[in-house]
């Protein structure tokens, strides 16, 4: 598809009052009232990899890089929101670390952002921020909402896990039959996923388990109590408190059917997608060639994130790094059938409206930049 058919599709699917109109200016004016923006998700994992490994060389991003438009001028400055304390995000820090953001003529801020992830999109929509990184598990139920933001790309699987006690004998789903399990929000990725995985396994997310929302860092304490048996969140955490031999690693957002699922994705404002859309792409592929790059050299994006105040050892980093899937990061038809699967799973689990059609859903939240 052509780049000014993609613009034209984009804004037909758009009220008559946010699509672009004859003045360019108007929207390059409002994107650039950015204001303080913060955090969200963190990743990691220690298990051994059980997707295939990285292949040098990637094909799908080296054909994008070969068809974008090179941007002229002066460098392009953007604000990317994403969270310091979320390991799965490090392709951000590599990019700006190893000039991947240079390359593509971008000169790109990073903000943290604090509150809601209703608040995120509502700051990426409105032009505080330009783009942002999170997980798809818990963006999608804020995203039937309308925001103006578009998902561009995966940018790598395998991220969450789900630990039960040994002192309780929590070492299978069916285990879990009666029992709680600690989570740090009842909106969090960890409880969207595992409820997802519990009900495809024959378990009611609702009336067979108990979900306890404790502080995150507070959750191993919450089972060496007794207060829940197990407990689902994102690395770094769970990957450090398997160190302590104390809990069973039951499942990871990479088991079974979901090995090749994405879980960490890019999406970008509407507004900068309408009347700028290389630069969109150039961010898009910056992103998606530094996380080639955590695949290829996970000691080396260790060490940039360790920089960046993340959690845990360079060593315990890297392996964590090499445990998730970064050399895959679906786009295209590819990427939209796994939100559309998202979306159906999230709606079988009260998560998202049963009157949500999947396939329009998907259509709508995603764009492709790259083609």
């Amino acid at each position: 598809m052509e780049k000014r058919e993609i613009r034209e599709s984009f804004t037909n699917d758009l009220p008559e009052t946010t699509r672009p109109g004859f003045s360019r200016r108007s929207f390059l004016t409002a994107a650039g009232a950015f204001g303080a923006v913060a955090p969200f998700g963190i990743f990691g994992a220690a298990r051994a990899l059980t997707t295939p490994p990285y292949i040098p060389g990637d094909s799908l991003i080296c054909r994008a890089a070969a068809s974008g438009e090179e941007l002229q001028g002066p460098p392009r400055q953007l604000k990317l929101a994403w969270n310091a304390n979320a390991a799965c995000t490090v392709a951000a820090p590599v990019a700006k670390e190893r000039g991947i953001f240079d390359k593509h003529n971008l000169d790109v801020e990073f903000f943290n952002f604090g509150g809601s992830t209703d608040q995120l999109l509502e700051a990426i929509a409105t032009g505080k921020a330009d783009a942002g990184l999170g997980l798809a598990l818990r963006w999608l139920k804020p995203l039937e909402q309308g925001f103006d933001v578009r998902i561009t790309a995966g940018v790598h699987g395998g991220c969450i896990r789900l630990l039960g006690s040994k002192a309780a004998n929590i070492d299978s789903l069916e285990s879990l039959r009666g029992k709680a399990i600690g989570i740090s929000d009842q909106a969090s990725p960890a409880k969207n996923f595992f409820s997802i995985y519990l009900a495809k396994k024959g378990i009611d997310p609702a009336q067979e388990v108990e979900w306890r929302q404790y502080p995150a860092n507070l959750l191993a304490l919450a089972v060496d109590k007794g207060e829940v048996q197990a407990l689902a969140e994102i690395d770094p955490l769970p990957y450090l408190w398997l160190k302590d031999g104390k809990l069973n690693e039951i499942a990871t957002n990479l088991s079974g059917e979901f090995i090749d699922r994405t879980c960490c994705v890019l999406a970008i404002r509407g507004s900068l997608i309408r009347s700028e859309l290389p630069v969109a792409a150039a961010l898009t592929r910056s992103i998606l060639e530094a996380a080639d790059r955590v695949a290829r050299d996970p000691a080396d994006a260790a060490a940039i994130y360790s920089g960046y105040g993340g959690r845990g050892s360079v060593e315990d980093l890297a392996t964590m790094y090499r445990s998730h899937t970064h050399h895959n990061h679906p786009v295209g038809a590819t990427l939209k059938k796994q939100l559309l699967l998202y979306t159906d799973e999230l709606k079988a689990v009260n998560v998202m409206k049963k009157s949500t059609d999947s396939t329009k859903f998907a259509e709508r939240i995603y764009i492709d930049v790259l083609s």
